[in-house]
């Protein structure tokens, strides 16, 4: 059982010193990659809340790279995994599920299967008759997937109306929270969005708050609240 648990422990070092020392996100990915999978899963789970910005968003993006590996071969595994990140939001699982939403979202990124399987569990955690996340930083993180996603496939979320669901949040008091949703309303959303859009840009106390949000693939956007509002009306309201 030492031996095991022994083990266990220098993978996970080794998962840290990879995601904290290596230069460039395709070097730590390609790093990475050469753990088998389903070994990595474990590791990779336990920097979702690494104090480090880059461990925590690098680690994310690998998990879903590692799920979308186990995926190719045995769906089933991936699903398993997925209803656990599923179960860590339960309130009866006992703990927090820091990283879960997020990380769900980047499996979708990585497997159009798993994305067609579970993007409206995602929709569901930030619609209040849904399975809402009462917990505010894990809702964010639910927003942030379906910003995520909406990057990679827009035409999926359209088909679940994902626009209906992120709106409310164009009005949320949280600043970064209103950024995602721009974020993700900029490729889901249409021209009804511009009066709503039209209305945050004169709210000046926000408008040059600066904000640094991951987009995925190691790049992290730094840009102001106005800069955003301005890039997506010129996207839906030409």
């Amino acid at each position: 059982m030492s031996k095991v648990s022994g083990s266990h422990k220098r993978l996970r070092a080794k998962v840290l010193e990879i995601l904290s020392s290596s230069k460039t996100f395709d070097e730590a990915m390609a790093l990475l990659d050469k753990i088998p999978a389903k070994k990595a899963i474990n590791p990779l789970i336990s920097q979702f809340y690494h104090s480090d910005d880059k461990v925590r968003w690098w680690a994310i993006s690998a998990f879903g790279r590692a799920v979308a590996r186990i995926a190719e071969k045995d769906i089933e595994s991936a699903r398993i995994i997925m209803r656990r990140l599923m179960w860590s939001l339960n309130d009866e699982s006992g703990g927090i599920g820091w990283g879960a939403p997020e990380a769900m979202a980047e499996a979708m990124v990585q497997n159009a299967t798993l994305a067609e399987e579970y993007v409206r569990i995602l929709l569901s955690y930030v619609w209040e008759d849904g399975n809402f996340l009462e917990h505010d930083p894990l809702r964010k993180g639910a927003l942030w997937g379906i910003m995520r996603l909406s990057d990679v496939r827009a035409m999926l979320l359209k088909k679940y109306d994902a626009a209906d669901f992120i709106r409310p949040y164009l009005l949320d008091q949280d600043v970064e929270s209103k950024a995602i949703s721009i974020l993700a309303i900029k490729n889901v959303g249409d021209a009804t969005d511009c009066s709503t859009l039209s209305n945050l840009s004169k709210e000046t106390n926000q408008n040059a708050q600066r904000l640094k949000i991951y987009k995925g693939d190691g790049e992290f956007m730094e840009d102001t609240f106005s800069s955003l509002l301005e890039d997506i009306q010129k996207v839906l309201c030409v």
